[in-house]
């Protein structure tokens, strides 16, 4: 209890100082307090001249990320890699992130380890941040004494899972972002632009062409009832996101029907192929036996249809079914990748097989991303065209028709 409240405290301290030659130093080190730091300071042979507590900055607020905890993967391996000690690499990385959030994270750990904790150990405790698959692998390698190697390995599986995601997530944020800037400017032509044509036509005297009216009512409905729509449209993502999170059924129901959708859905099996294969690769390589590393795999594929299907791989293979079979039964694996895989089970590589898929698959889809984002951009301008281009012609007809009246 004590020391996980000495965890909490410890801060990151800059300083000011000279060295014993009397040359003037400036650092970061990290600490419960400023005598403590003062001490530790003078223990390295440094006379503080000015010690004082790093400003939080607008990055404090922000929780360590995926990408985050990928990058310090690679820096750690990196650093075991050149010979530098586990402690002293804890600290070079957490004092030198430009990220506070993830500083106090990394010195939490550090402290865990100098206490006596196992890295395993350490990395458990905080199960926001590091899964349980890195921190089973990082056991593996401290147990066969081939730490470095094994962090090297979830640096790569991080970095390559992390590629596809931000590749999916670019791809949808496009058409969202632009479909979402056409919603606001068609709100904001309904309530302040179409209402001064409105006022323009009654001097007409004349009937106005049915789609233009049909306009106009839509303006009047979302002046007078606009609250309604947002509290119903907010009201239901907010339902949406909530059973979303707390039903499993709805998971996979949204996920199944995701599969199905055209573009979308054969990049997401895609996707999920690739995380699957590169799981697998990762983790029997490190020398998990295969129906743990399938019980890892399953909760890394990124979607509960993919997800379950491996749950009960897992069972067929524990009973002694080939995986290529298992996989097979499924339904969900092309046959491309249950030959490739049955390969790697009879030559004795299934490891560097399963590499191979996940190459393969990475590729695919970024390739299909790329694909989509191109016959993307002609279908939003054409919606564009449909919810702005209309309104526009809305309006116009009425003056259209009284010139040729005239």
């Amino acid at each position: 209890m004590a020391q996980a409240a000495l965890d909490k405290k410890n801060l990151i301290f800059q300083w000011e100082g000279r060295d014993r030659r009397g040359t003037r130093v400036t650092g970061q080190i990290s600490g419960a307090s400023q005598v403590m730091v003062r001490a530790q300071l003078q223990r390295q042979g440094v006379t503080p001249l000015k010690i004082w507590k790093k400003r939080a900055s607008f990055q404090s607020r922000s929780k360590p990320n995926a990408g985050d905890i990928a990058v310090f993967f690679r820096q750690l391996a990196t650093m075991l890699g050149a010979g530098i000690p586990l402690v002293q690499s804890f600290e070079i990385i957490g004092v030198g992130h430009e990220k506070p959030s993830m500083q106090k994270l990394l010195m939490d750990i550090k402290n865990q380890i100098e206490s006596g904790l196992t890295l395993h150990d350490a990395l458990g405790k905080h199960p926001l941040h590091f899964d349980t698959l890195s921190i089973n692998l990082i056991q593996a390698g401290e147990q066969a004494g081939a730490l470095e190697s094994l962090l090297d390995k979830i640096a790569t599986y991080k970095e390559k899972t992390e590629a596809i995601k931000k590749k999916i997530k670019k791809a949808m944020f496009y058409p969202a972002a632009v479909l979402g800037v056409a919603v606001i400017v068609t709100v904001i032509l309904l309530i302040f632009v179409i209402p001064q044509f409105e006022t323009l036509f009654k001097g007409f005297g004349a009937d106005l062409p049915a789609f233009t009216m049909m306009v106009i009512g839509m303006s009047k409905f979302v002046q007078t009832k606009g609250w309604l729509i947002a509290l119903v449209a907010g009201g239901g993502g907010f339902a949406f996101f909530y059973f979303y999170k707390r039903s499993r059924k709805m998971q996979e129901a949204i996920d199944r029907w995701l599969l199905k959708v055209p573009i979308v859905g054969p990049i997401l099996r895609k996707a999920a192929i690739a995380r699957f294969a590169r799981t697998l690769s990762t983790t029997f390589s490190a020398g998990v036996p295969l129906v743990e590393a399938l019980q890892s795999v399953a909760g890394a594929t990124g979607n509960i249809v993919y997800e379950s299907a491996v749950l009960r791989m897992k069972d067929e293979v524990s009973t002694g079914q080939r995986l290529q079979r298992a996989m097979e039964n499924s339904g969900l694996f092309p046959n491309m990748v249950n030959q490739m895989i049955a390969v790697g089970e009879e030559s004795g590589s299934l490891d560097a097989m399963s590499s191979k898929v996940a190459d393969f698959y990475e590729l695919e889809v970024d390739a299909a991303v790329d694909s989509m984002s191109s016959l993307l951009e002609p279908l939003i301008m054409v919606i564009l065209g449909v919810l702005v281009g209309g309104l526009v012609v809305a309006m116009y007809l009425p003056i259209f028709k009284l010139g040729s009246v005239v």
